[in-house]
C-alpha cells in the first residue's frame, strides 16, 4: 500500500513496530517519507500517534495493522487475544474517529480500513480474528452511510481481501489452503477503489462470488465450512 501510494505521488507517514523494516521501505520510496516506530497494541501509543501527526494535513488514513491466532477458543492464549482486539479493533477505531472529525469539518479525506473476507462470517478455530474483522467491517459500513446522509465528500471504505501473500500466516501459525492473491494486487485494487469511493472492496472474483453466495447458505453450514477451512490451514483436528 505504501509503495503504491508513493507511486501515485503521496508523501507518507509510515507506522509499524519494526524500525529496520520501516527504514528499508523508506529507502525505496520516491516521495517524502516519515517513519514512526510504534506498537499500536498499546492504546496510549495510538493517542500519541494522533497527537504527533494531527497538524500534518493528512488526506488518507490506512488502518492496516492486525494479526490472527489459530486454535480452539478454550485453548488459545487470552492475553494474546486481548492484544489482538486492541490492535485489530481499538487502534483503528480511535484513529478513524479522531481523524474523521477533521475530515468531515473540511469535507475531504479518505479512510481505508483493511478488514477481511472473514468480516462476513463467524470463524471457528480463528474465532477472535473473525470477530474483530466483523467489527471493523460493520463499523466502516455504518460510517459510510452516515457520511452519505450528510452528503459528505469524505470516503470511508473497507478492504476485504481473501488469502493474501503477507506475514499473516507466519504470525498466526497456519497456512492458506487456497491460492493467495499478491499483496501488490490487493494494495493497488484497494487504493484505486477507495479513491473512487467504493464502500466494500473485495479484490478477487473468487472472494466476490464466495461472499455473495454466503447469503444463501444457512449459518450452521457456514460454520461447518469455516471450521473445515481453518482446520486445513493448521492440519489439526
Amino acid at each position: 500500500i505504501a509503495r503504491y501510494l508513493s507511486e501515485l505521488g503521496h508523501d507518507l507517514i509510515l507506522v509499524a513496530r519494526r524500525k529496520d523494516k520501516l527504514e528499508e521501505l523508506k529507502k525505496e520510496l520516491k516521495t517524502n517519507v516519515e517513519i514512526i516506530p510504534m506498537d499500536l497494541i498499546k492504546k496510549e501509543n495510538v493517542y500519541k500517534l494522533y497527537e504527533q501527526t494531527k497538524e500534518k494535513n493528512i488526506d488518507i488514513l490506512v488502518n492496516n495493522a492486525g494479526f490472527g491466532l489459530f486454535g480452539m477458543t478454550y485453548e488459545t492464549d487470552l492475553e494474546r487475544e486481548l492484544e489482538m482486539i486492541d490492535l485489530n479493533i481499538i487502534a483503528p477505531h480511535i484513529l478513524t474517529k479522531l481523524l474523521l472529525k477533521g475530515f468531515v469539518k473540511r469535507d475531504s479525506g479518505y479512510v481505508l480500513n483493511v478488514c477481511s473476507s472473514a468480516g462476513f462470517m463467524a470463524g471457528p478455530r480463528l474465532n477472535t480474528y473473525y470477530a474483530t474483522k466483523n467489527y471493523l467491517t460493520k463499523f466502516t459500513m455504518a460510517i459510510n452511510e452516515e457520511l452519505r446522509h450528510i452528503k459528505s465528500n469524505v470516503r470511508v471504505s473497507a478492504l476485504c481481501p481473501g488469502p493474501t501473500s503477507t506475514e499473516f500466516m507466519k504470525v498466526a501459525h497456519g497456512e492458506f489452503s487456497i491460492n493467495e492473491a499478491t499483496s501488490e494486487y490487493v494494495a493497488k485494487y484497494g487504493i484505486d477503489k477507495l479513491l473512487k469511493g467504493k464502500m466494500i472492496i473485495i479484490p478477487t472474483l473468487k472472494m466476490k462470488l464466495g461472499i455473495f453466495f454466503l447469503r444463501f447458505i444457512p449459518y450452521r453450514l457456514q460454520l461447518v465450512i469455516a471450521y473445515h477451512i481453518q482446520w486445513r490451514k493448521t492440519n489439526k483436528i
